[in-house]
């Protein structure tokens, strides 16, 4: 255990970098390892989720080299991977377990995936059964959870998949199997969902296509067995971890933070648009795009916030914010309606309970109605002196972190490891501008 308390901050001040936005990392250690030649990346995150995905990769067979500021990959091409010698272990990543299922599948081999006790809790139901459907077999703990071994298959068959549920992890597992399929693989999506893989691809060369209809659906499709080809990656700052400190900001009286650098996909950003209509003081410029993804500067100002009805179609866009949003909506004058919170359910933890847990020690009126969240705090105080159970759940932990800066007395955390799973240093910086977070 490594607990951490957190204390009322006066404000919060100066310009910062946030580390490597995680999905991005995730995937641009994939798609390079598939291609041909040597990729540079740049600004990788070095959190334990990552690191997970890179010690997979190794183990099939490709060299990554670990320089100061960079990783160079040395991809094996297309059907290239080995079969690993030993068992996978994937930790706490659940990006890492979805979409190695996908990429594995579609190789000759045989392997085992697992993970530590949170993750071998978490369904994989919804990418075990396309990689079926393309020729794998795949037996699972408990039907559908790790441990599970993968038998992939050296000729996968092409599919066309229709996604109802919107998962940027099952979609991307899809499109990663797609690679080696003789034939075009095709997914229809309704809701729309991160397209990180999407705009990778592309700028590897891949032949991928997104078509969008009329009825707002997006047909995505990829051509399976063309080469990919190295070049280099500059990833951009985490939006999801940036998001802890733009709420911070807004919270914490008299605050003026610049925060370098943040990926703004616009299928990431919804966190941003909702803070804004609270009245959140949030600009964003020097906007730029490398490798098919933008970023930019973002400035925050401390702000009086009002609460408002968030709309479940939103949610596909800041999934991982809920968590942080709850802490701003404590601190907002009236109510602020969370709707359709369904998958937080099959999060780190049960993010719906975990939030919920959180808010009541925080003694704000909290309630559940059909996954939905109705938070109003008349007085829009976080009381403190209270210790906070994270369920293990480095989200919830960070957003108490936050929440403890604006409370009547000091919030005390129970644990802080997992925080290192997607945001190593992220209490050394957030002390850096003015906050009074001190370790046990």
């Amino acid at each position: 255990m490594k607990p951490v308390t957190s204390s009322n901050s006066p404000s919060l001040n100066g310009s910062i970098f946030i580390p490597g936005d995680k999905s991005i990392s995730h995937r641009s250690l994939m798609i390079s390892s598939l291609a041909n030649g040597k990729t540079k990346i740049k600004g990788i995150l070095q959190s334990q989720d990552i690191i997970k995905t890179k010690d997979a990769l190794e183990k099939m067979g490709v060299t990554i080299s670990n320089f100061e500021d960079e990783l160079e990959v040395h991809g094996v091409g297309s059907g290239g991977l080995l079969e690993p010698d030993n068992i996978i272990d994937l930790g706490n990543s659940g990006t890492s377990a979805r979409l190695l299922i996908g990429l594995i599948s579609s190789h000759k081999m045989t392997a085992t995936l697992t993970g530590d006790e949170s993750l071998i809790q978490r369904p994989m139901k919804r990418v075990i059964d396309p990689a079926n459907r393309i020729g794998a077999k795949i037996i699972a703990k408990n039907g559908d959870k790790l441990p599970l071994t993968i038998f992939g298959t050296d000729d996968p068959l092409p599919i066309s998949y229709n996604l109802t549920l919107p998962s940027a992890q099952v979609k991307s597992s899809i499109l990663l199997a797609g690679l080696q399929s003789a034939g075009e693989t095709s997914i229809e999506e309704t809701i729309p969902s991160r397209d990180h893989t999407e705009r990778m691809l592309e700028y590897f060369g891949a032949k991928i296509s997104v078509n969008k209809e009329k009825s707002n659906k997006k047909i995505i499709s990829i051509k399976g067995q063309h080469d990919l080809y190295a070049s280099e990656i500059l990833i951009p700052g985490d939006f999801s971890s940036a998001a802890f400190f733009i709420v911070a900001a807004l919270i914490v009286p008299n605050s003026n933070l610049e925060i370098k650098n943040i990926g703004i996909n616009p299928h990431r950003i919804g966190l941003l648009n909702i803070l804004k209509e609270m009245g959140g003081k949030i600009e964003i410029y020097n906007k730029k795009i490398n490798n098919n993804e933008p970023s930019a500067d973002i400035k925050v100002l401390s702000s009086e916030l009002t609460g408002v009805d968030v709309p479940p179609s939103i949610s596909p866009s800041m999934i991982d914010e809920y968590p942080i949003l709850s802490i701003a909506a404590s601190k907002a004058k009236g109510e602020t309606v969370l709707r359709g919170l369904e998958e937080l359910k099959y999060k780190e933890s049960n993010r719906l309970k975990s939030i919920i847990k959180m808010l009541e020690k925080f003694d704000v009126n909290v309630r559940e109605s059909n996954e939905n969240l109705i938070i109003e705090n008349k007085s829009q105080n976080i009381s403190g002196n209270c210790l906070i159970n994270t369920f293990k759940d480095h989200r919830i932990c960070m957003s108490a972190v936050i929440a403890g800066l604006v409370s009547q007395g000091p919030i005390h955390i129970d644990d802080s490891r997992m925080i290192d799973t997607s945001f190593p240093g992220f209490i050394e910086i957030f002390n850096s501008i003015g906050g009074r977070v001190t370790e046990k």
